[in-house]
């Protein structure tokens, strides 16, 4: 039957992309950037990579499109080939460790997977819708008084260029939750529903906030969507703006949600990591990523990211 059969795949075996490898993947499909064929937003590439962060690595493929992603199946391979190409990367970075296959596991794909008539070997993984609807929020009303032992906390409201060692500085000072640089942060958001399906209220910072966001884009076309939002009245405001570095971080939980996401579920999780109004010093630009829980900066020059905005009540 052979690979795209048994997953019931309209593809084939040449849309595999042997060259497509995780670190690729942020510029050709998220920034609307990279490789001239991927013309339309409906267009799907396939691409096996090596999922590293349980106890033992697994051999997945991967479907992509622009801004779509879904792990289609788990390929059973020798456990002693995944290790092997998992060694040769060396010491990667806590958060960087989905990984390119090598020519040896290449080799055995080919040989085992791609056309064979045994499918043994080719696990499917459940699809799941990826367009995230924004059901109930699941949380109490606007007019529902917090607990009474529940303190207000004023974060830092004003674009922001930030060193490295100043954000770490600031984070732990504020006592935020990040995985990487504070796992033991304590702030909880409290939020409530405001009933316009739109939006929640953070009755600890006193913030509404979207509960869905902005699509993908560069900061500059991100700042002129903004823009737009505000003229046009977003749930009734015109003051929608990016959240600061710590704003941002006052949302995290400190477990993945159903959505895979460290937030509140009513949240939706087509934005899994959003800009933040801070520059990186000497140079980047600070985002915050819901679904590794963490702040971290990348090139302020390549485009892609995510809003989801704010506002004080």
């Amino acid at each position: 039957m052979g690979l795209f059969d048994a997953l019931h795949l309209t593809g084939n075996p040449t849309a595999v992309d042997w060259e497509m490898t995780p670190e690729y993947t942020f510029g050709t499909f998220e920034s609307w950037g990279g490789k001239e064929r991927v013309r339309s937003s409906k267009e799907r590439i396939y691409y096996f990579f090596i999922d590293a962060w349980g106890k033992e690595p697994k051999l997945c493929l991967m479907e992509r499109g622009i801004k779509y992603a879904r792990v289609v199946a788990e390929i059973l391979a020798p456990p002693e080939l995944l290790r092997r190409c998992v060694g040769k990367h060396g010491k990667v970075a806590y958060f960087e460790r989905t990984l390119a296959i090598d020519e040896e596991l290449k080799q055995w794909l080919i040989d085992n997977v791609m056309t064979s008539k045994d499918n043994s070997k080719v696990v499917p993984v459940e699809s799941k819708d990826r367009i995230d609807r924004l059901g109930p929020a699941g949380l109490p009303g606007s007019e529902m008084p917090p607990p009474a032992d529940l303190k207000s906390v004023i974060l830092p409201d004003s674009p922001a260029e930030l060193t490295e060692e100043e954000a770490d500085k600031l984070i732990r000072a504020l006592n935020l939750l990040d995985h990487e640089r504070n796992p033991e942060g304590q702030h909880r958001a409290w939020l409530a529903d405001n009933g316009d399906g739109l939006t929640v209220s953070d009755k600890v910072t006193g913030l509404i906030w979207q509960r869905g966001g902005l699509d993908i884009m560069s900061n500059r076309m991100l700042r002129k969507a903004i823009d737009e939002l505000n003229r046009e009245g977003f749930a009734g405001y015109h003051d929608w703006r990016l959240p600061t570095l710590a704003e941002a971080l006052s949302l995290m939980q400190p477990e993945l949600n159903v959505k895979g996401q460290h937030l509140h579920p009513a949240f939706s999780s087509d934005q899994p990591f959003i800009f933040v109004d801070a520059v990186r010093k000497p140079g980047g630009q600070w985002f915050v990523d819901f679904k590794q829980g963490r702040a971290y900066w990348a090139s302020g020059t390549i485009p892609g990211g995510f809003g989801r905005l704010c506002r004080k009540a």
